[in-house]
């Protein structure tokens, strides 16, 4: 096992410092209550935390820097992405995953295909500095399974969305673009919908998975906690539990990404702080009455906007003030 099939890159290399020398990089695979598992080029051990470190400050996919003699862990590198989202009555992230390449965010065609949920996985992947890739299974079950691509295609720019049933033997060459040696992929999506499956193809890994109640199409939680798993072609793939529900915050940039085409008008705006919703001279209204934007995204857009608005702890201090500009000033 090398690093760079680890998924080490320079990205990680320049942050190694004098201070470290003796000690290795190791990659975690687990984190529990007390100690993480992680991986290194000598194999799979469990390292001590330092007096004090919690086990919470730590996610699936960190590089970290241990002592490979007392298997203490002495620091964490700086994550290259991270994904994370915010639990309602909690005022800390709740780290997800780190040093992800690629999100497969997988929902079927039937009653979980979600367009708003899906635009909040968008959003989360995008502000994580992930690339989102949409995957659509259970097409067996439905007439014609290109009208939920056609509505997955339409929620971002560039966004590649793929057809796939994770017990064909094609998954695995299907996906193999984004899962390459040293690459990492996670997987979200509700329960149900073949994440599991889609897990123990890619790394032949046996993991339980459960059945689909069919009156609402919902799954029962069959993955309970995030792991790291070797797959086959030579990359990493993480699977998440389940989630029921999914709150937008700190997400500014993801959402600005997502609904690329009409963020990219609110700079022709009349007033600088325009709320697209009354103000004279709004072009992202002028837009959408010329029908040059659909009315239900722009509705989606500004939900978005005011629920994470709404989620995001207000900054303080000299780089947070919360200060914001008179409202209808011109520009």
């Amino acid at each position: 096992m090398t690093r760079s099939r680890l998924g080490w890159s320079d990205f990680f290399e320049v942050q190694i410092e004098a201070e470290d020398a003796g000690r290795v990089p190791m990659r975690v695979a687990n984190v529990h209550r007390t100690r993480l598992t992680v991986i290194s080029e000598s194999g799979t051990v469990d390292l001590t935390l330092p007096v004090h470190a919690n086990t919470g400050d730590f996610t699936v996919g960190d590089w970290v820097m241990a002592d490979p003699q007392t298997l203490v862990l002495t620091r964490c590198l700086k994550r290259k992405t991270v994904l994370q989202r915010r639990i309602e009555g909690k005022g800390t992230l709740q780290l997800a995953g780190a040093n992800i390449d690629t999100l497969f965010i997988v929902t079927s065609c039937n009653a979980d295909f979600n367009i708003a949920r899906l635009e909040r996985y968008l959003a989360m992947a995008n502000q994580a500095g992930t690339t989102p890739v949409i995957l659509l299974t259970k097409s067996d079950t439905v007439p014609d399974a290109s009208i939920f691509r056609e509505q997955a295609d339409a929620l971002q720019r560039g966004l590649a969305v793929i057809i796939l049933n994770p017990r064909s033997v094609d998954a695995v060459a299907t996906l193999a673009p984004w899962c390459g040696t040293g690459q990492t992929v996670a997987v979200v999506g509700s329960s149900g919908v073949g994440k599991s499956t889609l897990v123990n193809a890619l790394a032949n890994a046996a993991q339980e998975t459960g059945d689909i109640r069919e009156n609402d199409s919902k799954g029962r939680h069959t993955t309970t906690s995030r792991s790291l798993h070797a797959i086959v072609g030579g990359g990493w793939i993480i699977d998440t539990p389940g989630m029921r529900t999914l709150h937008v915050s700190d997400s500014a940039d993801g959402i600005e990404t997502l609904f690329a085409e009409i963020t990219e008008l609110t700079h022709l705006c009349k007033f600088r702080d325009c709320s697209h919703a009354h103000e004279p001279g709004c072009a992202v209204r002028e837009a959408a009455a010329k029908g040059l934007i659909d009315p239900e995204r722009l509705l989606r857009w500004r939900k978005l906007l005011e629920e994470n608005s709404g989620n995001t702890p207000s900054r303080s201090g000299p780089r947070g003030s919360g200060t914001t500009a008179s409202r209808n000033r011109p520009r």
